[in-house]
C-alpha cells in the first residue's frame, strides 16, 4: 500500500506509477518522471533504482551495472519497458503514432510476451512468438515496435540492447499500379461532366498527388489565390477514443512527417475549377469541418461505376500522378517534394510504374541513338 511521502499512486487502468525527480548535469532545475509496474512493490524497486541512477552518467561500475544487478535478472519485463515507451509516445508523438503502435502491442504482443523478461529479448525468442500467418506489413510494425522499446530501454537504464531483424518475406509484396492510359481515358470525361466537390476532389489529386487525408482536412485558407499554390498543412483520418462513449473519432493532426508540410504549384486548369467551388466555408470539401476520409472512399467508386471501370482504392490517384510526371519528364526530386517524401527513392521504389509505352519510347531513342552511330561510321 502507498505510504506518505512515497510518490507513489493507483491509476485508474489498473497500474501503479511512481514519480521521481530526475536533475540533469549541469542545470539547477529538476524534471519529474514516472516509472509504472503492476503492483506497488515493483515500483518502488523502480523508484530506488532511478534514484540511484538519476543524473549520472553510465560509467563502468555505477548505475549501469546497479541497474543490471537489480533488474535485468528476474525483475524486468518487456511488457513493463514497452508499456513505459507507450506513454511517453502517448505525451510526445502525433495521436495517430501512439494508437498505430498501441494497436500493435496490444493485439500481439502484450499476450505473448506477458511473462518475458527483457533480457530473453532475442531474434529466435521472439520468432518463436509470433504467427507465421502475419502479413509481411504487420511484422514490419511488430519489429518497429519491437525495437524502438528495447532502444527506449537503452537510453534510459543505460543498456546494451540487441537490434532484431524482421524475417525475410516469403511472400512476394502486392504492386500497387497506377491508372493506365486508357483508364484514364475513360475517367476524365465522367469527372468533366457534372463536376461536383467529390469530382472535383478527383481531379486534384491527379493535379497534386494529395493523400485522402490531407485533401480532407483541405481548407480554403491553404490556397495562395494570387501565387497559384495549394499548402499541405494538415491531415485527417479516423482514430480509435475512450472517451464520450464513442469507439473512434475523426482526428485532425500535423501531416504525417515535417516533408509532407509542403507547397505544390496548382496548373491554370485545376486554379479555374477551385476558383469556380470557391465558397465562404471553412473546409473546400467538408463545409465547416474536415470531410470524412470514408465517405469521400466511397463517392470515388461510384464515380469508377459511372466511368465503368473496375473497383479500385483512392490512393491509386497518387500513384497515377507520380507515374504521369515521371512519363511526362518532371525530375525525380521535383516530384518526391511535391508527394511530400523523406527520400527519393521512396518516390522511385513505390510510387512511379512505368508504362510499356514508356519503356518503348526510350527503347526508340537508343535505336536512333544506335543509327546515328551507323551512319557516322559508314
Amino acid at each position: 500500500m502507498a505510504r506518505h511521502g512515497e510518490n507513489i499512486r493507483k491509476r485508474k487502468d489498473g497500474r501503479w506509477e511512481g514519480r521521481y525527480r530526475d536533475y540533469n548535469k549541469g542545470k539547477e532545475k529538476c524534471t519529474y518522471r514516472s516509472v509504472y509496474g503492476r503492483s506497488y512493490e515493483e515500483v518502488k524497486k523502480k523508484l530506488a533504482i532511478q534514484k540511484n541512477l538519476s543524473g549520472k552518467s553510465p560509467q563502468k561500475g555505477t548505475g549501469q551495472s546497479l541497474f543490471q544487478d537489480l533488474c535485468m535478472g528476474d525483475s524486468i519485463l518487456f511488457t513493463d519497458i514497452t508499456e513505459e515507451w507507450l506513454e511517453l509516445v502517448r505525451q510526445t508523438k502525433k495521436p495517430s503514432t501512439y494508437v498505430k503502435y498501441s494497436v500493435v502491442y496490444q493485439n500481439h504482443l502484450k499476450g505473448s510476451f506477458h511473462d518475458v523478461l527483457l533480457s530473453e529479448i532475442t531474434e529466435a525468442a521472439v520468432a518463436g512468438k509470433l504467427s507465421n500467418s502475419l502479413s509481411d506489413s504487420l511484422l514490419k510494425s511488430i519489429y518497429c515496435v519491437l525495437n524502438q522499446s528495447l532502444k527506449f530501454a537503452s537510453r534510459r537504464y543505460f543498456l546494451s540492447v540487441p537490434v532484431l531483424k524482421k524475417p525475410v518475406s516469403k511472400v512476394q509484396n502486392r504492386t500497387v499500379t497506377a491508372l493506365t492510359r486508357k483508364e484514364q481515358a475513360k475517367l476524365f470525361p465522367v469527372l468533366y461532366q457534372k463536376t461536383d466537390l467529390f469530382k472535383m476532389a478527383v481531379i486534384l489529386c491527379l493535379y497534386t498527388g494529395l493523400r485522402l487525408g490531407e485533401l480532407c482536412a483541405l481548407k480554403w485558407s491553404d490556397i495562395d489565390w494570387e501565387n497559384r499554390i495549394l499548402t499541405v498543412n494538415r491531415t485527417v483520418q479516423r482514430l480509435p477514443v475512450k472517451s464520450q462513449g464513442t469507439k473512434t473519432a475523426l482526428i485532425e493532426t500535423v501531416p504525417k512527417s515535417s516533408y509532407s508540410k509542403r507547397e505544390i504549384p496548382l496548373s491554370a486548369a485545376v486554379f479555374k475549377i477551385l476558383s469556380y467551388f470557391r465558397n465562404n466555408k471553412k473546409y473546400i470539401f467538408g463545409g465547416d469541418a474536415s470531410m470524412e476520409p470514408r465517405k469521400m472512399q466511397r463517392h470515388f467508386k461510384k464515380i469508377l461505376k459511372e466511368a465503368e471501370l473496375s473497383d479500385k482504392n483512392f490512393h491509386i490517384l497518387r500513384h497515377t500522378f507520380a507515374t504521369n510526371c515521371i512519363e511526362e519528364g518532371v525530375d525525380v526530386k521535383s516530384l518526391s517534394e511535391m508527394l511530400g517524401h523523406s527520400d527519393v527513392g521512396i518516390t522511385l521504389n513505390r510510387y512511379v510504374h512505368p508504362t510499356m509505352n514508356t519503356k518503348r519510347k526510350h527503347i526508340d531513342i537508343l535505336s536512333m541513338f544506335y543509327g546515328q552511330i551507323y551512319g557516322w561510321a559508314g
